[in-house]
């Protein structure tokens, strides 16, 4: 055991994580030349396109040290991404260090110190590393200073690396070696073992990865999950290289993964302990909470068939994914679907594209929203994740909606607009803190609805791609919150309707109707587009009917004759207005999700 040594890489997005990975494959000869390409851990062709890492990827390196030691090292590499932060939190909880890394031509950004801070409170060893230093931008003096102040180090500790020439990577292995403690456990102890992830297999079924804290586990076992007490036999047990790598037994300290031939997704769950079912440990160990959504849509299958495959997809989905929480919903206007919730946009956009490559689905995603807790008059409180479930206005108390603590870190020059921006999107701030002379930290409270849409967007690009953003969640607080109503001819539909600040609500309801008037085809008869708020109709637009026209045959004669064509056409419309029913192309959802 004293030769093992666990940990993690951590950093904000794009600051050269994988990339140094791929570095420490190369250099302990766990992956070959022929196997090797960029980002060699992340194996979803959507992480190599967009160039991000959206699952964290574990893997086993065997590292002979200076002095001749031969050592194991468990690698985990983790995304940056603030949407993908649960995947950190897991990481972090099989681990007892971490390298840091910040990149030296940016320097320290918000979710470099949201990771941090997530690392020390699991107590585990930080080891800072300047990346990227073979630019010529590098700014190793200010950027190592910055690391000193936020961690306490010295200028020594601080290890400059280059994930692309491959500098400092063989100081980074000693110091993995040196600095990092060996796991700590005990082989006699009954099994205690943490599954900290889940991936489904279509041949072999689900193969759950785990951390042994205590005890041993042999091929052949019968295991038992403390979450579902259900009993398994380990069919196949290992380790994590490029490939599984079967092992007759594992001891403490080890991450490996385990096949037991489970079909069904919902019997694994991650943070679940496993233990023997002949001599079971007393208590399960206290992985990690629950995951809590930050942002809530509904995903419906094209076609109402799909519902039951699209439940299957979403199952198996998320084993992979363990951030991604959903529950089965019906609209009258989009059939069965689900109601899903998101940690944010990005991992929302993620999620819909996976569904499309990864299992073939195609489906309808309604307006994102956040969850409301509303009050009646009786004093009942209701979370409220569906406009649609609102009560109506003559029960309603009051409405709460959650606020986020927010932390933009950006160069001074942009202090105005970031400031407007937020202050637009009904944000208060807090404190404003000069990290170094050019670069500032904003601490705002917003409302977490405001910034579900665009926000992110718009904060790169008045900054110019310069600031960085990091949140946690804070209280619900009272809001004037009202239910906004799109309706055609009279008829509601409810996957538009959107819970809105009253001050807001005018201009996105204009916008809504003049979007649909574009995106709705024309019909024989006349479609009214309205806002509502209740009964109130705040914005309307007429889609005008595709006529006849059933005059040009009248030439000459009296004007009776032209008005009674009118009039026997206008009857005729109307009587095709009361059964004509209105199709909603999918664009139509799309667009108002991009409504600026």
């Amino acid at each position: 055991m004293k030769n093992i040594r666990n940990f993690c890489i951590i950093a904000h997005i794009d600051h050269g994580k994988s990339t140094l990975a791929d570095r420490l494959l190369q250099t302990t000869g766990t992956i070959t030349e022929r196997q090797m390409q960029d980002q060699a851990l992340d194996d979803m062709d959507l992480e190599r396109e967009r160039g991000i890492t959206i699952k964290s990827h574990a893997i086993q390196m065997a590292y002979t040290a200076a002095d001749g030691e031969e050592y194991i090292f468990n690698l985990i590499d983790t995304p940056g991404h603030v949407d993908f932060s649960y995947e950190v939190s897991r990481s972090i909880a099989a681990c007892e260090g971490a390298l840091l890394i910040v990149d030296a031509t940016q320097g320290i950004e918000a979710q470099t110190i949201s990771n941090l801070y997530l690392a020390l409170e699991h107590d585990l060893e930080i080891i800072p590393i300047l990346n990227k230093m073979d630019l010529d931008s590098a700014d190793p003096e200010v950027v190592g200073d910055q690391i000193v102040d936020l961690i306490g180090c010295s200028m020594d500790d601080i290890i400059p690396a280059s994930g692309k020439t491959g500098l400092g990577v063989d100081e980074i292995l000693e110091a993995i070696v040196k600095r990092v403690s060996a796991p700590v456990g005990d082989p006699t102890a009954p099994l205690q073992a943490m599954i900290f992830d889940s991936v489904y297999n279509p041949f072999r079924g689900i193969i759950a990865y785990f951390r042994i804290l205590n005890g041993q586990l042999k091929k052949g076992d019968l295991v038992k999950f403390f979450a579902t007490n259900n009993d398994y036999i380990a069919d196949e047990i290992g380790v994590l290289g490029m490939d599984l790598m079967p092992r007759k037994e594992l001891t403490p300290g080890h991450v490996g993964y385990i096949i037991s031939g489970i079909k069904n997704a919902r019997e694994v769950k991650v943070g679940d302990t496993i233990t023997l079912k002949a001599n079971p440990c007393e208590e399960r160990i206290n992985g990690f909470e629950d995951v809590k959504p930050m942002v809530f849509a509904g995903i419906y299958p094209v076609d109402t068939e799909d519902y039951e495959e699209l439940r299957a997809s979403m199952e198996k989905l998320q084993l992979n994914d363990a951030s991604l929480v959903f529950e089965p919903e019906s609209s009258a206007a989009l059939g069965f679907g689900f109601r899903c919730g998101f940690l944010g946009m990005l991992h929302m956009e993620i999620i819909q594209e996976r569904l499309e490559r990864e299992f073939d689905m195609t489906v309808i995603t309604t307006v994102p929203n956040v969850s409301y807790h509303a009050y009646t008059k009786d004093g009942e409180m209701q979370v409220v994740n569906n406009p649609s479930d609102l009560p109506v206005p003559n029960h309603l108390e009051r409405v709460e909606e959650p606020f986020i603590k927010a932390q933009v870190i950006t160069k001074s020059e942009y202090i105005g607009q970031v400031m407007s921006l937020c202050i637009e999107k009904r944000g208060v701030l807090h404190n404003q803190v000069y990290l170094t002379a050019d670069r500032v930290e904003l601490s705002f409270n917003m409302p977490l609805g405001e910034i579900v849409f665009d926000f992110y967007d718009k904060l790169k690009s008045v900054s110019r791609g310069y600031a960085s953003f990091d949140y946690f969640p804070d209280e619900y607080k009272p809001s004037n919150l009202v239910k906004l109503d799109i309706m055609l001819n009279g008829d509601g539909v409810d996957a538009l309707s959107a819970l809105i600040h009253r001050d807001n609500a005018f201009n996105l309801g204009k916008k809504i109707c003049l979007k649909l008037k574009e995106l709705i085809p024309r019909q024989q008869f006349m479609i009214a587009l309205q806002a509502a708020i209740g009964a109130k109709i705040i914005a309307r637009e007429t889609i005008k009917p595709v006529r006849k026209d059933v005059t040009a045959k009248c030439y000459g004669g009296d004007i009776t004759r032209k008005r009674k064509l009118l009039e026997k056409q206008k009857k005729g419309k109307k009587r095709m207005r009361q059964v004509g029913n209105i199709e909603v192309p999918q664009s139509a959802f799309l667009a108002v999700l991009k409504l600026d």
